[in-house]
C-alpha cells in the first residue's frame, strides 16, 4: 500500500485562517471532496494534535501535516488540458481600488478550467488585466458557469485574507436574485441546512409572483457550492431552468415559451465595510438583457 505524507508551515505567502482554505492552497491537485475526506478520517494534524474540523482556525508558524495510507492518485483531481494563459478578455469592471476589485461576470463564463473546459475563462482574463496593471488576482470565491453577476478579487495575498475573513464572517452582504418554479407559501423564510457538516443559510423574499413562478431576492449568509439552487429545490420550489436540481420537464417547456437559455439566477449586490478605509462599499450589477426579457414576457 503507498502511503503518502507532507508537512507545510504557514507563513505569511500561505496564510488561510481555515484550515480546510489553507489545504486547498497547498494541495491544489486534490479534489475538494478529498480534503474533506482526510479531514474526516482524521488524516490531518496541526502542531501534532489530530484535526478534523474544516474551520479549524490556523496561526502564523503552525505546522500541519497531511498523512494518508492508500494510493494518493484517487484523490487527485483530473488534469486540466492545460495551463492558466493569460487572455484578453472584454471584462467589465464595477469597482477597483488598491486592494479589490470588482468584475461584472456574464454567463456562460467559467470562472476557473475545469475537466473538460478548453475555452478561455475569467481568471485568465483577470491575469491578463492584473499583468497590465500590476497585481496578481486572487480569488477567494466563485460563481457557477452559468450564474452571472459580481464577483469579488483580491489583488494581493494580504486583501485575500482580509476578504476570505469577511466572507467566513459574514461580513458581506450577498444578495441575488432568481426566478424559481411555482409560489413559495411563505412570502418571506429563512432556510439553514447542513451539509457534509458544513452550515448553508439564506434568506428569500418573494419579489413578484407570476403564473407558475415566482422572482425572488436571495440573501446568502454563506456561500456553499450550488447552494441557492439546492436550497429553493429542497423546499420544492427549484430554480427555473436548472436541470441539475430542477424538474426538467418544466425547465424544457419553459425555455422554449420564454426563450431562456440557462438558469434565472444573478449575482446583483454585494457589500461590505473596507477593511482599510472603514468606509462601506456597495457593488450593483444590473439584471442581464437574457434575463429582463423572460421577466418581460411574463409580465
Amino acid at each position: 500500500m503507498k502511503y503518502f505524507e507532507k508537512q507545510f508551515k504557514v507563513d505569511e505567502k500561505t496564510f488561510y485562517r481555515r484550515l480546510d482554505k489553507f489545504l486547498r492552497h497547498v494541495l491544489p491537485d486534490l479534489k475538494l471532496s478529498s480534503i474533506y475526506k482526510l479531514l474526516r478520517k482524521g488524516n490531518v494534524r496541526v502542531n501534532g494534535k489530530r484535526i478534523k474540523a474544516p474551520s479549524y482556525e490556523l496561526s502564523l508558524g503552525d505546522v500541519v501535516a497531511v498523512n494518508y495510507r492508500g494510493n494518493i492518485e484517487y484523490l487527485k483531481r483530473l488534469k486540466e488540458s492545460r495551463e492558466l494563459i493569460p487572455h484578453n478578455l472584454p471584462i467589465k469592471i464595477l469597482y477597483e481600488d488598491e486592494s479589490f476589485l470588482a468584475v461584472d461576470k456574464p454567463a456562460g463564463l467559467a470562472v476557473h478550467p475545469g475537466k473538460g473546459v478548453q475555452i478561455v475563462t475569467l481568471i485568465e482574463g483577470l491575469l491578463a488585466y492584473g499583468k497590465r496593471n500590476g497585481f496578481k488576482p486572487f480569488l477567494v470565491h466563485r460563481l457557477d458557469k452559468h450564474t452571472s453577476g459580481v464577483l469579488l478579487v483580491a489583488k494581493s495575498p494580504q486583501a485575500a485574507r482580509e476578504l476570505t475573513a469577511m466572507f467566513r464572517e459574514k461580513r458581506i452582504d450577498k444578495r441575488y436574485v432568481t426566478l424559481v418554479k411555482g409560489l413559495p407559501e411563505k412570502s418571506r423564510a429563512y432556510l439553514k441546512d447542513v451539509i457534509d457538516g458544513l452550515r448553508e443559510e439564506s434568506e428569500y423574499i418573494v419579489k413578484k409572483a407570476y403564473s407558475g413562478c415566482s422572482f425572488l431576492e436571495v440573501r446568502l449568509f454563506t456561500g456553499k457550492k450550488h447552494q441557492i439552487r439546492r436550497q429553493m429545490a429542497k423546499i420544492g420550489h427549484p430554480v427555473v431552468g436548472d436541470d441539475v436540481y430542477g424538474d426538467r420537464e418544466f425547465n424544457r417547456n419553459f425555455k422554449k415559451r420564454y426563450e431562456l437559455k440557462r438558469y434565472f439566477l444573478h449575482c446583483m449586490k454585494m457589500g461590505f465595510i473596507h477593511p482599510k478605509t472603514g468606509h462601506y462599499v456597495e457593488v450593483l450589477s444590473e439584471l442581464p438583457d437574457d434575463l429582463k426579457k423572460v421577466l418581460e414576457k411574463l409580465s
